[in-house]
């Protein structure tokens, strides 16, 4: 049998420095892993992906937490 492979990804709420917030943004467990800095990063990234596809930039990560099922 064969054994599928599981996207491992961890759901986080993040806070802008604005207060705006963007809820249930997927990281890599692997970034998870690697610490704090690196998730921020990871979601800088994909902010900077999504301002490029909408026209509109997000503000600066003030903070992150785990969002919950």
């Amino acid at each position: 049998m064969k054994r599928r492979e599981v996207d491992s990804s961890v759901l986080f709420d993040v806070i802008y420095v604005d207060g705006t917030r963007s809820s249930r943004r997927k990281v890599p467990k692997a970034v998870v892993d690697e610490g704090e800095a690196a998730m921020k990063a990871a979601i800088e990234a994909q902010d900077r992906e999504i301002a490029v596809a909408s026209g509109r930039s997000r503000g600066v990560v003030k903070t992150l937490a785990r969002s919950r099922m």
